[in-house]
């Protein structure tokens, strides 16, 4: 446990998340206290030695609650939007003011799940975070819930965060919240303990995890958080779980919250985005020769192996792969819209060319555009 830890205060990039629970007050509108206090800690951690960090915040509709004269986090999204909207200028001007009693210059970046699965607009993302880092600046990232649809939001940024740290090949993910780490049962009654570390899924299997949390102005809980560190980890990075109020001593490796061990390799960066992030706008089916090429062989999908279609998408939205059961066992952008799909069923890439012109002579899922899905 000791080397784990040590690793962790060893991390040179490092992407930190904070709910809206650890920003706010309950009746919403940003605390200057707590922002301040988490400033403080990560100007220290950035400071006299070569660490880079990438803050990915919460705050932004619990912040515009206030001001527009909501009382409650609204349920619908034209009224988060509109809060998010207010609440956004509020909170990147709360950090940049923070921030700048360190010198330390603030960027903001807005993302969508949508912006994230598409290949041109993932490469500009993974840039413009890059850069900013090599200039010296702290990204603060949020979701972008003034323009995202139920379809391509990412529902909580303990995801996101989860997403953005393999985005920028970060060697630790540190999840800040109201509470101090996953607990063997609820942590408010006597009895229970925290759960130190965490080797794989197995070892929180009989755990049951709780999903509200206390302050009531966020979208996560535990759930969503535990699910983040299992995609980061799985991911190869190193995770920890731990409350805002410990998160100077997480980033120097002491023994606070739950520690996440690294469970997976790195993969490329996109297909993560692709399997945690996107929504499937409809679903091939696929006959049982494609489905063992795509699985086993890891080979792209030809015309030849599609056996049925469903929904109506575009060309270069993500799709579900099927098989014959209605078993989901791959996602990948497509290349066609649906309505051209059932031209292209059953049949070979020369006989399309022939017939329809060297446009169709081509994968309708490329094997770089596609990830599997294990059980």
């Amino acid at each position: 446990m000791a080397g784990a830890r040590q690793t962790v205060g060893e991390a040179r990039r490092i992407v930190v998340k904070v709910g809206s629970s650890s920003l706010t007050t309950a009746a919403g509108g940003l605390d200057a206290d707590r922002v301040d206090a988490l400033v403080d800690v990560l100007a220290k951690t950035r400071s006299g030695r070569e660490r880079e960090v990438v803050l990915v915040s919460s705050g932004a509709i619990a912040a515009g609650l206030a001001p527009l004269g909501l009382r409650r986090r609204p349920r619908d999204l034209a009224r988060q939007q509109a809060a998010a909207s207010v609440g956004q200028g509020l909170l990147v001007a709360r950090y940049t003011a923070s921030f700048a009693r360190y010198g330390v210059r603030v960027g903001q970046v807005l993302l969508t799940s949508d912006d994230m699965s598409r290949r041109a607009h993932h490469r500009n993302a993974s840039r413009t975070l890059d850069k900013l880092l090599a200039m010296g600046a702290l990204p603060v990232v949020n979701e972008n819930d003034t323009v995202a649809t139920d379809e391509i939001r990412f529902g909580d940024n303990d995801r996101l965060a989860a997403l953005v740290a393999h985005l920028v090949r970060a060697d630790l993910l540190v999840l800040l919240s109201d509470v101090d780490g996953v607990y063997d049962g609820d942590p408010s009654r006597p009895g229970t303990s925290r759960i130190a570390e965490v080797s794989g899924p197995e070892d929180l299997a009989h755990v049951e995890i709780g999903s509200a949390g206390r302050a009531g102005v966020g979208t996560g809980g535990m759930v969503t958080k535990v699910e983040a560190a299992r995609i980061a980890a799985a991911a190869g990075i190193q995770v920890v779980l731990t409350s805002a109020v410990h998160a100077a001593e997480a980033l120097a490796g002491g023994d606070t919250g739950t520690y996440f061990h690294p469970t997976g390799r790195r993969s490329a960066d996109r297909l993560l985005w692709l399997q945690h992030a996107s929504t499937p706008q409809g679903s091939l089916t696929l006959d049982d020769g494609a489905v063992r090429a795509v699985v086993e062989g890891r080979k792209s999908l030809l015309p030849a192996g599609i056996a049925g279609v469903e929904g109506d998408f575009s060309a270069g939205d993500p799709v579900e792969l099927r098989d014959r059961e209605g078993r989901a066992v791959a996602r990948g952008l497509v290349n066609f819209d649906a309505k051209e799909i059932p031209l292209l069923v059953g049949r070979s890439t020369r006989e399309l060319a022939r017939e329809l012109g060297p446009g169709y002579e081509r994968e309708v899922v490329h094997r770089d555009d596609l990830v599997v899905l294990h059980p």
